[in-house]
């Protein structure tokens, strides 16, 4: 599995190509359809994939945590993705990927790995609505591989959200309305209901409007609508919108292009541009300014966001 992995450090090169790379890795046969499905995840947020360790079992855990495992003296929760995803299996999973973004290490328990693969994000595609209802929203994109099979990329997010849950009321107390900020608009991009779910309530703290999309594509078109608008009317950019919140990982377009697009376009380039991401590594963060990125905020923190936010718009015109 070192071998598998060895490649990992060479990912960086792949921001803003619009290129990803996933881990293939399979949860068993479905013992309903007898089918074994596909999935992946982004190799950005992969640590390392061992056998499963001997997991010991913690009470009051969801039904789909099996419980901790010690990894270099951090206990670490264990989320058997088969059971969280409903999939009745014929054999118990015997390897464990170990994740880790938004600044939490959890492992993930699956089948097999299969390989590495390098794809452009523009192969991604947003999932049909009657896959996204029979998953529960668990699935962010899909592609096809030359060999037929559908591989689907799952909302790791979502799962880190109801794998641990918490009251998350706290977060959002000392956020309050804004009455220099409440007449600008935000446009937003995340491919995760999770994250749409917290940026707008976050917003409407705020009292801020807001336009959202799904991914890169989506936001470019409106963005791309907007400046349309706004020079057939001969006003500036920011009587339509004030900023751009955008994730990294999106399908048909990832949030490092959708920079480029902004920057790049006259009609656009003054607009501040933040990335919200899981990925919350210094790394990635200087990935992201090296596209043009304004500002950085890590995902699920509210307050970091609201104060980010409010200082922007603030200055925007």
């Amino acid at each position: 599995m070192s071998e598998l992995l060895k490649t990992i450090d060479a990912r960086t090169k792949l921001a803003g190509t619009n290129k990803l790379e996933i881990l293939l890795f399979s949860l068993g046969t479905d013992s309903r359809t007898g089918r074994r499905e596909t999935y992946g995840i982004n190799v950005f947020k992969v640590r390392e994939v061992m056998r499963s360790p001997d997991v010991t079992r913690a009470p009051e855990m969801p039904a789909a945590v099996e419980g901790m495992v010690s990894l270099r003296g951090n206990l670490v929760p264990v989320v058997d993705l088969a059971k969280y995803a409903g999939i009745p299996v014929e054999a118990p999973p015997q390897i464990m990927i170990v994740t880790e973004y938004n600044g939490r290490t959890q492992g993930f328990l699956v089948e097999g790995v299969d390989t590495i693969l390098r794809l452009d994000w523009s192969a991604m595609r947003v999932p049909p609505e009657m896959l996204v209802a029979n998953m529960g929203g668990l699935v962010t994109a899909v592609t096809e591989l030359n060999d037929g099979r559908l591989v689907m990329m799952l909302d790791v997010e979502k799962i880190l959200a109801e794998t641990s849950p918490q009251d998350d009321e706290h977060l959002f107390l000392n956020i309050q309305t804004n009455d220099e900020v409440a007449s600008k608009t935000v446009l937003f991009t995340d491919d995760s209901q999770v994250a749409r779910k917290q940026i707008q309530r976050t917003l409407d703290a705020m009292g801020v409007r807001y336009i959202s999309s799904v991914n890169g594509a989506q936001a470019w078109r409106e963005l791309d609508r907007l400046a349309s608008a706004a020079a057939a009317a001969k006003r500036p950019i920011t009587d339509f919108v004030n900023l751009v919140l955008t994730d990294v990982e999106m399908p048909e377009m990832d949030g490092y292009i959708l920079t480029k697009q902004i920057k790049s376009d006259a009609r656009t380039a003054s607009l501040p541009v933040i990335m919200h991401s899981s990925l919350s590594g210094m790394q990635n963060q200087q990935l992201g300014r090296s596209v043009g990125v304004d500002e950085y905020v890590s995902k699920f923190e509210p307050q970091k966001l609201a104060e980010t936010l409010t200082r922007r718009l603030s200055q925007s015109a």
